[in-house]
């Protein structure tokens, strides 16, 4: 499995007991749907490794407690700590309406209600205290602020991002 392939989850962030567990903390907004997990990707020396999944629950709402098969000593679940998860992006839900997941709108068209279709999206900055669209027009880089309140419509169909932006914010760039 690749790493293109595959939604980053969470990572394994400390050991809960001395017979390998660990606590998974997970990177979304609803936890619960990774409870029954039957495996998982660990992304171990720069791999990704399928671990299979002996029992798991929720901990203290943003944790997966999680014994794995074949680790079942403290030094083998240390050995674990900081590495990411990844699970195939088949596995993620689907979404609807305006709701995206930021690997889906790569190489959409994105369209301002006034002028009309301005740049494709190359790329999300999520760095930032306000999540930025990353749109190439021509040889020009614009940063688009992700709000909700611009957001018009996630045209899934024709692979297009509709927004409603500022006036001269597209003019700040061209």
């Amino acid at each position: 499995m690749r790493k293109e392939e595959c939604f980053y989850l969470g990572k394994i962030a400390k050991k809960f007991s001395f017979k390998g567990e660990v606590l998974i903390y997970l990177d979304t907004d609803e936890p619960e749907l990774y409870e029954n997990l039957e495996s998982v990707f660990v992304e171990y020396d720069k791999h990704l490794v399928p671990f299979f999944i002996e029992n798991a629950s929720l901990h203290k709402n943003d944790f997966l407690r999680v014994r794995f098969e074949d680790v079942a000593t403290e030094e083998a679940a240390e050995n674990l700590l900081g590495c990411a998860i990844y699970l195939p992006l088949s596995q993620l839900p689907k979404l609807s309406g305006n709701k995206f997941y930021f690997h889906e709108v790569i190489d959409f068209e994105i369209e301002d209600q006034r002028l009309g279709v301005f740049g494709k999206i190359v790329g999300i900055n999520d760095t930032t205290a306000q999540p930025l669209f990353e749109v190439l027009n021509g040889e020009v880089e614009l940063l688009i602020p992700m709000i909700d309140h611009f957001l018009i419509k996630i045209d899934r169909e024709n692979k297009k991002v509709i927004m409603n932006l500022p006036e001269g914010l597209i003019d700040l760039y061209l």
